[in-house]
């Protein structure tokens, strides 16, 4: 008996050995490789996973097969030949088990990547491009968007997540828009398929997308990147920073919702409330100083045939977080101050005659309150109420100065030196691609100078990475952002544009110019098909070698001082140069040696700018379209496109 029982243990153990070698034996592909992938046309694929150490992998697609045996540590990978566009195709992973990957489609893929001007999705620009979202219906075209994720102390050598979806009217709205409008002018243009991985994130410095390798020339970074490699000291960092959000959080105690009937509340009768303006900000409306919680009201009157009706509120963009209630019920809620308030009333909502409008804004820095030159209206199809002019506020609470504390140096690993190249980059590198779209700068331009090194760091280590030779590297400028400034003044932003302009020289480079894409008073202006065309411009001329196109604007190449005039010459005006909408040339500023700029005057000779003053006799510097914002800047070539910002000054 005694025997029995022991064999039965040993075939119950064998048994048990048996299911965990068989659970350990399974092979794991990278997300990236899943179904309805785009793989690379015409360069050798790489199809790499992971399984147990000296497992046997055979693949079977598009009539080619490749095996190989898994290495000690659990990785292998197959190469296959170069294959022409085309699929969908099928591949087959056999191993101890069987894998089966569908709608495979050979094409063009490129790897998108940025701050939240990529990131930011069709859904933000639907009412925009609506036409182009109801006709987004390209099977071929196919996005794969990767979470957030970062870290500072390892590499990874997998996505945190991520799936490939169809270009569908549902399906891009996820899709980046400046990513999905350059996709469909390259897919529409060769008819292959697009595919397109978008590793981005809002707000995050471009030294967060390099790699350590990639930094070594920065001293900064490698302390920083040294220190990262002690994880106990990264682990307080972090710790360290959750207890510092958690102790500026304010205490809520918001009067609003304190007394026997909340200030949304149709029962509620409002006393004491003051006028407002609105759009506007309350600290330009008589209210100094204060960050906290402020509450708006309006009353407005409904017409019969729009009552009971699907409705839309536009309360245009918010500083910071609000909370809207139409006639006492919630209708929305958003907690940061970029995304669009658009907000849909179920049927019912709206009543006959008077209707009762509240919005509470929460903000804790800055000046809070309606941002200017928004949408600001309830709609119910094709009419509209306009919710701008006299408005009644109340302040449900007022936050200690000193409760929010200093946010500027809590520590985060998507704002360290390779935090976000380790997590959302390097997985990705074993997969070929066409190309690289670049659309970053805005969390750089505190120290614009620097960019102009930063950018040809990260330029040089992708495709070290990628090792793909010198694949085509396109990025946007940064657009036109803030308030007009009527006198020649220095500009963060300005710089930054130009180090984007001198990454130029590197080779087999282009740039987006959208100084005309942009919006005063919004850092993630919605003209993204123009961002996305122009992008898609410069792809025709580097990956596609189109070299009949202008892709670009005209570029600053040279001067030359003639007596009291300079003589600038341009790139890419070989068609001529022109001046948009016609007048006189704008935004031309010159100096002398003590570089104390002055407008200019300035005219066109064939593809050349003459530029002078009566002010600066003697000549030395010119700039162009040089300040946050340039409205009126108006050099274009004959083919629409603007020229880009630059200074003669070569310091």
């Amino acid at each position: 008996m005694k025997f029995f029982l022991n064999r039965c243990l040993i075939v119950l153990l064998s048994g048990f050995c048996f299911a965990l070698q068989t659970a350990s034996a399974t092979v794991r592909l990278p997300k990236l490789i899943s179904d309805g992938m785009i793989l690379q046309r015409d360069t050798k694929l790489k199809i790499w996973g992971w399984a147990t150490a000296g497992e046997q992998i055979k693949i079977k697609f598009n009539n080619k097969t490749g095996k190989v045996v898994t290495s000690k540590n659990g990785e292998w990978s197959i190469t296959f030949p170069a294959m022409k566009a085309g699929g969908p195709y099928t591949m087959d992973i056999m191993a101890d088990e069987h894998l089966v990957i569908r709608d495979i489609l050979i094409g063009d893929v490129w790897f998108c990547s940025g701050q939240s001007n990529m990131v930011l999705p069709m859904e933000r620009v639907k009412e925009k491009y609506p036409d182009e979202i109801a006709a987004a219906d390209y099977p071929q075209v196919r996005n794969f968007f990767i979470p957030t994720m970062a870290d500072v102390t390892k590499l990874h050598d997998d996505l945190p997540g991520g799936k490939w979806l169809a270009a569908t009217p549902a399906n891009v709205l996820s899709f980046g828009a400046a990513a999905y409008f350059f996709a469909k002018q390259i897919y529409l243009k060769h008819h292959i398929p697009i595919g397109l991985i978008n590793s981005s994130v809002g707000g995050t410095p471009i030294e967060a997308w390099v790699s350590e390798a990639g930094l070594k020339q920065f001293p900064l970074y490698q302390n920083k990147i040294n220190k990262f490699k002690d994880t106990a000291y990264v682990s307080t960092l972090v710790n360290e920073a959750r207890a510092a959000a958690k102790k500026q959080l304010p205490v809520i105690e918001d009067k609003g919702l304190m007394g026997p009937q909340k200030w949304y509340d149709t029962a509620y009768v409002p006393q004491d409330w003051h006028k407002f303006w609105l759009p506007g900000y309350w600290a330009d409306q008589g209210v100094k100083g204060l960050n906290g919680i402020v509450w708006f009201r309006k009353e407005i009157d409904v017409p019969a045939d729009m009552a009971g009706k699907l409705s839309k509120l536009f309360m245009g963009r918010i500083v910071d977080a609000d909370q809207a209630y139409v006639n006492g019920v919630l209708v929305g809620a958003i907690t940061y101050q970029y995304p669009p308030r658009r907000y849909t009333l179920p049927p019912g909502t709206l009543k006959p005659g008077k209707n009762v409008i509240v919005v509470k804004v929460v903000n804790t820095a800055g000046k809070g309150g309606f941002v200017p030159d928004k949408p600001y209206y309830l709609q119910v199809g094709d009419q509209k109420i306009d919710l701008r002019g006299d408005w009644k506020y109340k302040v449900g609470q007022v936050f200690d100065p000193g409760a929010a504390g200093d946010q500027g140096n809590s520590f985060s690993e998507q704002m360290e030196p390779a935090g976000l190249y380790n997590t959302m980059v390097t997985p990705v590198v074993n997969y070929s691609i066409k190309g690289i779209l670049w659309y970053q700068g805005e969390a750089n331009t505190k120290e614009p100078r620097s960019y102009q090194n930063l950018l040809p760091a990260l330029i040089n280590d992708w495709r070290s990475k990628w090792r793909l030779g010198d694949i085509p590297f396109i990025y946007a400028q940064l657009p036109n952002f803030m308030e007009v400034r009527y006198s020649p003044a220095e500009s963060q932003w300005a710089e930054l544009r130009e180090g984007q302009r001198r990454a130029l020289r590197i080779v087999n480079t282009g740039m987006a110019v959208t100084i005309d894409a942009g919006e005063w008073n919004d850092i993630h202006p919605l003209n993204k098909k123009a961002v996305g065309d122009r992008l898609a411009l410069a792809a025709e001329k580097l990956a596609y070698h189109n070299q009949d196109i202008i892709a670009s604007g005209p570029l600053y190449k040279s001067f030359k001082i003639d007596n009291n005039k300079v003589i600038i010459s341009f790139d890419n005006a070989a068609g001529g140069l022109t001046v948009m909408n016609g007048g006189e040339l704008a935004y031309f500023a010159i100096a002398g040696k003590d570089k104390k700029y002055v407008w200019a005057q300035a005219r066109i000779s064939g593809d050349t700018v003459i530029v002078w003053s009566d002010k600066v006799p003697d000549p030395l510097y010119v700039r162009y379209a040089w300040a946050d914002n340039p409205e009126g800047a108006n050099l274009y070539n004959r083919e629409g496109l603007p020229a880009s910002p630059f200074t003669t000054d070569t310091e």
